[in-house]
């Protein structure tokens, strides 16, 4: 009996333990689904605020169009002859004023209507995945909470009764009956049996709510996504880079998955021992002393046992690290397959190659754009390593050309890169865009001139490491840092805010403007792997310099708190349009004739602009050892630097260009190759350090974490109360500084 007593004990203790574990793991999932609907209400409100902007142009266009219809009846009205020579030029004028006035409200409804559309695609996109996350959890997750909840416990019960059977027998045959009784109860424990009956029980909160049905927006009819130009062609790019990010995603969860399949069998086998037969201890004496004895000999001894539990208890560590990891990326996996399923269904996906698998849409050619050219430098200061202040005081340009035509351009091609801002670009390509910048021109405002978008993400960054003074200032940077003792996320959004106000009116601006850019980019963090912990890894140095005489190491840290804790709550701690005049960020923006004819550009004559593609040279066949490998998958290339194979082609790497890249030769030609689709015959250390080589000019740019759970659970939901300590009487008293 106390052999039976010490094991139901443990296995008490076993199952307390194993409880708390799926419960957290049930917590974050919980987290998990709050965030998705939370993400679902953020676009469902930004649809919302464009289809009602796209209604009010709308009406106004049937205004001017009344306006115009009354003028010229009106003028039908009047006989040609009885009309005074003087007043023709008159009415001449006032029809041509209807018709610019029409023409202005018929280009405004136009821009309106483009944004409505980009907004509601994106919120059924969004809606798509939160409808398949949310049924997943009902569906599989709460199953496999119930299975990682009861891990082992069957078996272990099975085997303490087993051992309490095997003694009973041999002590007392006349209690057959009520052992057989037992045995039988035993010999019917089963693990799915029981998780169903408990689900049967419980049916109504097992059970999967109703999917979230799509809320049009005063009267609008469109429930699908649209796929027509201009946003198809963003459409297709997006399209693109799901289907690679899946199919990385799925190669990775399946690993995952082998992996726990076989600690669920290692952990099975330790728990399914078959130690219950004690037949032995009864060859000289009946008695529960010979029992007592021999079980203290063999496997019941304390060392045996602390071994064995030692080991059980690792190896469920072990296992509930990959049952996390595993959960968390087939969410992933989960919500990204809802919006490709949905871009394919919406693009009209072919049927399916002869070899089984699915040819990609071609990417069509981006539409060629009319653009007036904005005139060269006249300025007196440097844009780059320059003094931003003067720069925008000389120039009248209240955001910088440079970062509103690199945060507009990734807005439109970039917002679901991987690793954007993370991998770094080809240098030769950042240089030529950044003289381009220097010469006043854009070379962004061409669509026709494609550009790598990493290239133009480390522009962006470029600039605001090389300022004469940073965006923050070092003057200000004890303050800052010292936010971060505020354990309060509201009072330490206000302390922020506090610090923020003192700055000069052109500064806030264009952190204003960054800001919300970053907060966008975040939020398609599911695709381009960059939440707001990592990019404030990447923009924490770039930003708020660490003055000298501090320890660079304890500092970057809170930097990246900082910097991190500004992008999640920019909209509680930078002014509003109406606090503080000056450009503001759009989610939804769009090319063409309006972004030329943005309030910070110059007039001039419609033209077109030609730009050069700067190209990376590679090393020479003789500077650097060739390796090669063979391709795994045929691959299409989605652009000009990226080479197209067939499966089994012979490949030669020169050298990695990044993590998922390698820069090489295929039939003569030289370009990009992804490293998914490939199998290196000969990997060199030599190659594995260039890419640490070619990252020294991010440095700044820190490695994506393994398991991002613990920064992803600092992000404050949306729905979280932010006090408004508003700008309106604060922003008057601020004092400009030098």
């Amino acid at each position: 009996m106390n052999n039976v007593i010490v094991r139901l004990s443990q296995i008490s203790e076993d199952v307390i333990r194993l409880f708390k574990k799926s419960k957290e793991i049930g917590l974050q999932m919980h987290e998990e689904l709050l965030k998705v609907t939370n993400e679902l209400y953020t676009v469902m409100k930004t649809y919302h605020m464009y289809h009602a902007e796209s209604i009010s142009a709308e009406s106004k266009l049937k205004e001017a169009e009344k306006q115009e219809e009354k003028q010229f009846n009106k003028s039908g009205d009047i006989s040609v002859n009885l009309l005074r020579h003087e007043d023709r030029p008159q009415r001449r004028s006032s029809v041509k004023k209807i018709e610019k006035m029409k023409e202005k409200r018929q280009a405004k409804y136009s821009e309106n209507k483009l944004k409505c559309t980009k907004a509601r695609n994106d919120y059924l996109l969004n809606l798509a995945a939160t409808n398949a996350a949310v049924s997943k959890y009902y569906i599989h997750d709460v199953s496999d909470l119930i299975d990682c909840c009861d891990l082992g416990f069957h078996a272990s019960l099975a085997r303490t009764f087993r051992t309490y059977l095997s003694a009973e027998y041999n002590l007392e045959t006349s209690r057959h009956e009520g052992l057989d009784i037992i045995e039988n109860a035993v010999d019917n424990l089963d693990a799915r049996s029981d998780k169903h009956t408990i689900m049967d029980m419980c049916n109504q909160v097992f059970c999967p709510p109703l999917k979230f049905e799509f809320q049009p927006h005063m009267g609008d009819e469109v429930c699908q996504v649209s796929a027509q130009q201009p946003v198809q062609t963003e459409l297709l790019m997006r399209y693109h880079q799901l289907q690679s990010r899946l199919a990385t995603l799925k190669i990775e969860n399946e690993e995952v998955r082998k992996t726990l399949d076989a600690t669920m069998q290692t952990l099975q086998d330790m728990l399914t021992v078959e130690d219950f037969d004690v037949s032995d201890a009864f060859q000289h004496s009946r008695s529960t002393e010979s029992v007592k004895s021999a079980a203290s000999e063999t496997y019941m001894s304390k060392i045996n046992i602390a071994k064995r539990r030692a080991n059980q208890q690792e190896t469920e560590m072990f296992y509930f690290t990959k049952f996390k990891e595993y959960l968390n990326g087939s969410n992933l996996i989960t919500k990204l397959q809802a919006k490709h399923d949905l871009l394919k269904q919406t693009l009209g996906e072919g049927e399916r190659a002869e070899c089984g698998t699915t040819r990609p849409p071609c990417l069509p050619p981006k539409p060629q754009k009319m653009r007036r050219p904005r005139p060269l430098s006249v300025y007196n200061h440097k844009l780059f390593n320059g003094n931003m202040e003067t720069f925008i005081k000389d120039s009248g340009q209240a955001i910088p050309l440079v970062v509103e035509s690199c945060i507009r351009y990734i807005n439109l091609y970039g917002l679901q890169q991987q690793g954007i801002f993370r991998v770094p670009g080809s240098q030769v390509e950042v240089n030529d865009i950044k003289n381009s910048f220097e010469r006043g021109e854009d070379p962004l405002a061409d669509d026709q001139n494609e550009r790598d978008i990493n290239s133009v993400a480390g522009v962006l960054k470029l600039y605001f490491r090389g300022l004469e003074n940073p965006l923050f200032p070092k003057e200000r940077f004890q303050d800052l840092i010292s936010t971060i003792k505020t354990e309060n996320p509201t009072e330490r959004v206000h302390q922020i805010q506090q610090i923020i106000i003192t700055l000069p009116r052109a500064v806030i601006v264009v952190m204003r403007y960054l800001f919300a850019f970053l907060n966008h980019l975040s939020q398609y963090s599911d695709e381009n792997m960059m939440d707001p912990y990592n990019l404030a890894i990447c923009f924490g140095p770039t930003l708020m310099h660490i003055p000298d005489g501090q320890d660079p190491v304890s500092c970057q840290a809170h930097v990246n708190e900082v910097i991190k804790t500004i992008i999640i709550n920019h909209e509680g701690i930078f002014p509003s349009h109406r606090e503080l005049e000056g450009p503001v960020y759009e989610k939804c923006m769009t090319g063409g004739e309006e972004y030329c004819d943005s309030p910070h550009s110059e007039p001039g004559t419609i033209d077109e602009v030609d730009h050069d593609n700067g190209t990376e040279p590679h090393t020479s066949d003789d500077e650097v050892e060739q390796i090669e490998a063979i391709a795994k998958f045929d691959y299409i290339g989605r652009s000009p630097r990226e080479l197209s194979f067939k499966k089994g082609a012979s490949l030669l790497l020169y050298h990695r260009a990044s993590e998922d890249w390698w820069e090489g030769r295929h039939n003569g030609v030289d370009g990009l190759i992804p490293h998914q689709y490939i199998v290196v015959q000969d990997m060199d250390d030599a190659f594995s350090d260039s890419l640490s080589q070619k990252a020294d000019s991010e440095a700044s740019s820190g490695p994506l974490l393994d398991d991002k759970a613990s920064s992803k659970n600092d992000i404050q939901s949306p729905t979280d109360h932010i006090v408004d300590y508003g700008f309106g009487g604060v922003m008057g008293r601020t004092s400009r500084r030098p």
